[in-house]
């Protein structure tokens, strides 16, 4: 399967921002966490800043919004109950809509440190990944919740732990660290949950941007934000740079498929440490947008607990 942008040339195709559609002109402080609950048709995204979790349906365009104290980073359907998994500070939240338990916590002795990016793998487990905000190198961790059993502590001496995602087979699982300026990958078993073999996938020159959210689409190619650079990237599945779509956005955040039949990518934003003067050059820095790349993404995973 090939993206329609794509010819055959050694080199990537860049794609002009007029292929970008906005799908809310939300105006998110810090859009992030996009994920597509596919029982309620919803995209999920969160708005780090001001503690909000929001959900949008695209076909009946109906919203809602719900607000947490303190920032919230992500928020992810669950399997076998109705209501969220919800990450906020140093909490993990089982939030059912009408009140909040605590599932667990981390790094409680680090004021800098939240949780930041969090997806579940395809048997259902929880990858939670802490950052510094302050940007203390090595001082925050990637977490493993597997249903039943503690919070583990899988990766450690990282700084800003971001993107992730599993290939379509189920035996790669991508990472970003982003002050590191690249992709990561690792061996994955889905039957233990354990990771191995960390090697580089993609680098990425700090001129072009901060490596944020990644996801995975059904081809193989594993799609990024550049936070500061204005742009989303996809790479093919042995790390080659093969399609650049020009963003309207300075803080592009993460991207995520979704849609009846996941053909939609869905990328939120953040305004996000702009000025004030470039925020009146950048009216849609915060919003959603989307896009429609000729490839489909992998259905989203939800937590199993």
């Amino acid at each position: 399967m090939r993206l329609a942008i794509q010819e055959r040339s050694s080199h990537y195709i860049a794609v002009p921002q007029t292929a970008i559609s906005v799908a809310i002109d939300s105006q998110d402080q810090l859009g992030e966490g996009p994920c597509w609950d596919d029982r309620l048709d919803t995209l999920l995204r969160v708005d780090i800043s001001n503690g909000l979790v929001h959900g949008w349906s695209p076909v009946t365009g109906s919203a809602w919004s719900r607000q947490f104290d303190g920032e919230v980073s992500a928020a992810i359907p669950r399997a076998h109950a109705r209501g969220l998994l919800v990450a906020a500070g140093h909490r993990l939240l089982i939030d059912d809509g009408e009140r909040s338990d605590v599932l667990a916590s981390v790094e409680e002795d680090l004021p800098d440190n939240r949780f930041n990016d969090c997806k579940c793998d395809p048997q259902g487990r929880l990858w939670a990944g802490t950052m510094s905000k302050a940007r203390t190198t090595g001082t925050a961790a990637l977490y493993r919740l597997t249903p039943g059993e503690p919070l583990e502590r899988v990766v450690g001496g990282t700084t800003i732990s971001n993107g992730l995602g599993w290939s379509f087979g189920g035996d790669r699982m991508y990472f970003i660290d982003s002050t590191t300026q690249r992709i990561d990958v690792f061996d994955f078993d889905g039957r233990t949950g354990a990771i191995s073999d960390r090697r580089a996938f993609a680098e990425i020159d700090p001129g072009d941007g901060l490596p944020d959210g990644l996801t995975v689409d059904a081809a193989g190619g594993v799609w990024v934000c550049l936070f500061g650079g204005a742009t989303l990237r996809r790479y093919d599945e042995r790390g080659k740079l093969d399609a650049v779509y020009a963003l309207p956005v300075t803080n592009p955040t993460s991207p995520c498929f979704g849609g009846a039949d996941l053909s939609t990518l869905y990328v939120t934003s953040a305004r996000h440490r702009l000025s004030n003067e470039q925020l009146a050059l950048e009216p849609l820095a915060g919003a959603l947008l989307a896009l429609n790349p000729g490839v489909a993404g992998l259905p989203g995973n939800r937590f199993a607990g």
